[in-house]
């Protein structure tokens, strides 16, 4: 249900039922009421797909500077938080595959792996009953592609608060706490405090920051890519909200 909720809030879906009720309003002879919201859709649609504007919701998220390795010291575990899948995986052999923000966060962790020395623990499950859970997926191209295996599994998570609860679980178990959480910049603002909740001692380790538009006119040309950083901002604002409520 919430899922649900969330795609009907964010854009472009939101925007379009705010459009839809507007014109159902002047239909019901409404006028004014009615034009007002959908010219208040159409130019929100507009706003979130302007790169200066999608880059002044995301740039407060990146909280974490990069990790610097001199920072690296009583750190015991490298976590990698999964970033969904894609639902084919053809140029693999595979029936799915990691998603492109997935192996994103996969290419730093190896890297880190590489640099530290520390064991992974990969974060993940199966949202739609699919057969191999996102963890799994990224072992497989982990293990194929850099030839380093994981130490860690975790399967059973569907959301950032579960990433957290159950990794926790499976390190506290090992009487690890101290980690490196590896995610995208904009999303560590969430994730790093979920974690925490969960007694972890976490050093963030953030990737992928957002970068200040081309200066000019082309800074405010609406762009569908702009648009989907836009309401992947809204989103992380919208999980803080609701992670906020459940926290207390």
């Amino acid at each position: 249900m919430i899922n649900l909720l969330k795609y009907l809030v964010l854009p472009p879906t939101g925007n379009a039922l705010l459009a839809l009720l507007g014109l159902l309003l002047i239909l019901r002879k409404w006028t004014k009421t009615g034009i007002t919201l959908v010219l208040a859709a159409l130019f929100s649609l507009i706003l979130l797909a302007m790169p200066v504007v999608s880059h002044w919701l995301t740039q407060p998220l990146e909280k974490y500077p990069p990790l610097s390795l001199e920072t690296v010291d009583q750190q015991q575990a490298i976590i990698l938080l999964g970033g969904g899948r894609a639902y084919s995986g053809k140029e693999y052999g595979w029936p799915d595959a990691p998603s492109e923000a997935s192996i994103t966060r996969l290419t730093y962790a190896a890297w880190l792996h590489r640099k530290t020395g520390l064991p992974l623990l990969l974060t993940g499950g199966s949202k739609h009953g699919e057969e191999l859970s996102e963890a799994q997926l990224m072992q497989q191209l982990l293990e194929e592609s850099y030839g380093i295996k994981a130490q860690w599994l975790e399967e059973q998570s569907h959301n950032t608060h579960e990433n957290a609860l159950f990794s926790a679980e499976l390190l506290q178990e090992q009487d690890l706490d101290q980690v490196i959480l590896v995610s995208h910049a904009w999303h560590l603002a969430r994730a790093v405090p979920a974690f925490e909740r969960q007694g972890l001692e976490i050093l963030p380790a953030p990737l992928q920051f957002s970068t200040p538009p081309t200066s000019g006119l082309i800074g405010w040309i609406p762009r569908a890519y702009h648009l989907n950083k836009s309401s992947q901002a809204l989103h992380e604002y919208l999980g803080r909200v609701v992670y906020s409520f459940s926290a207390k």
